[in-house]
């Protein structure tokens, strides 16, 4: 397909975009935009440097490709470099949503599936202020190198995402619903879930009281789960942080235990979801990869350039937001693993402490912070009154080993609008979950 410059490695990605994005506000159709992009990026290493280049102009690849060559220095040696060696040699076709592609449904559709949505948010006489977005993504990639990777695959998404602000006094309550699947045709019928969503909303919002500051025994939603071993793990496994850092990977050492027994972190792109990627962007075929298990650090996520400069395995976690960047080390889907008890085991054994229902936002790496946007108190193992929780903090390695209780029940998590950011590159999607899980001391203001 290419003339590939010897002394060098090289690859070429190129992408093709469909995507599609709608708002309703309070019945009032203030957003109806199709974009469809294609484009490739170029990388060329020497050993020493690499040279990028991101071009629309697809034809032109071969001359991108040269011009890199030519503020290069070729190096003899570049099939033996460190970094080129870890490189797969993969050749596959995934197109895993070929015949169910969104972007061939007409946008009359679309709007169409937006309606019964809108209808019961309307109706809903405590719901002042509304909206609903439609999000839809179909995303094919073809990875070439010199060493002979030859991948295409795709990844897709639709979701319909209402938002709303109860009032009561004057102070507002934010609720949502993410309606996250793969197949468009999936989206309608789960009317009654939004119904009962706002049932749920207006009961906590009407009985709510602030909660009495304090350490608590915590038990985490699925959802709550995902953003803590997301924001307050995953983001310390992306190994691009530990490079050069001789502190961080003594400190962070493949053995250490970091956790209780019972606890098992993952990071994948196997599963299906908004973390879903068969390959990343230097072609390496995705892999589960155990960040912690049975509370040992285990492993850490990787691009070629971290694997080597660790010395350890690649892991399929080289990622970027599109064409017009390079791949740096991400996550997936990732999440902690489910265990034996069952949720109501796992409220039995609390005689008083919090559930943490959902969050606003979660953020950390040594000291965390979850923001709840709901929260029930926990008595005699059972659930009570609604609180306020403004937020929720803990260390980051303390709270790992003070996890006694980990559900059977489990969910993997989609989100519908916004997604991971890193550097100059948000938003990515990823997937994030895991089952119910008890920590049995954290501060709660």
């Amino acid at each position: 397909m290419y003339r590939f410059p010897e002394g060098f490695y090289t690859d070429v990605r190129e992408e093709t975009l469909a995507a599609t994005t709608i708002t309703i506000e309070n019945g009032v159709l203030r957003e109806n935009k199709t974009k469809r992009e294609k484009g490739v990026i170029v990388r060329l290493y020497d050993g020493k440097k690499w040279y990028i280049s991101s071009t629309t102009k697809c034809g032109h690849v071969q001359e991108e490709i040269d011009s890199l060559a030519r503020m290069a220095v070729p190096c003899p040696e570049i099939d033996d470099d460190p970094v080129v060696r870890r490189y797969e040699v993969n050749r596959e076709r995934s197109l895993r949503y070929t015949d169910c592609d969104v972007s061939k449904v007409p946008v009359k559709d679309k709007l169409s599936a937006m309606e019964s949505y809108c209808r019961c948010l309307d109706s809903c006489g405590e719901i002042p202020q509304w909206k609903v977005y439609y999000v839809d993504n179909h995303t094919c990639k073809h990875i070439v190198s010199s060493k002979g990777c030859d991948v295409t695959f795709d990844t897709q998404n639709c979701c319909i995402a209402p938002r709303y602000v109860l009032m009561k006094e004057d102070k507002p309550f934010y609720g949502r619903l993410d309606i996250y699947r793969m197949k468009f045709d999936e989206l309608s019928g789960h009317e009654e879930d939004l119904r009962a969503q706002i049932r749920e909303d207006i009961f906590y919002k009407e009985h709510a009281v602030p909660v009495e500051p304090g350490e608590y025994t915590c038990i985490f939603s699925p959802e709550v789960t995902g953003v803590f071993a997301h924001e307050s793990f995953g983001h310390k496994s992306e190994s691009d942080f530990m490079v050069g850092d001789e502190n961080m990977k003594r400190e962070w050492a493949i053995g250490t235990r970091v956790g209780a027994e019972l606890l098992n972190i993952v990071d994948t792109g196997l599963e299906e979801g908004s973390g879903y990627v068969p390959f990343d962007d230097e072609g390496t075929r995705a892999k589960k990869t155990w960040l912690i298990r049975d509370g040992i650090l285990t492993g850490r996520l990787h691009s070629a350039a971290t694997a080597a400069a660790l010395d350890e395995e690649l892991t399929g976690n080289a990622r970027s937001i599109g064409f017009l960047f390079e791949p740096i080390v991400r996550m997936t889907s990732t999440y902690v693993e489910p265990g034996k008890c069952t949720r109501d085991e796992l409220f039995a054994g609390v005689k008083k402490g919090i559930f943490l229902s959902d969050y606003n936002h979660g953020s950390g790496m040594s000291t965390f912070t979850i923001a709840p946007n709901k929260a029930y108190m926990i008595r005699d193992g059972k659930l009570a009154e609604p609180v306020k929780i403004s937020v929720v903090t803990g260390n980051v390695m303390s709270t790992l080993h003070e996890i006694d209780g980990v559900s059977r029940e489990f969910k993997l998590c989609s989100f519908a609008l916004g997604g991971c950011g890193k550097m100059e590159q948000f938003p990515l999607r990823v997937g994030m979950g895991g089952p119910y899980v008890r920590v049995k001391r954290l501060t709660v203001q």
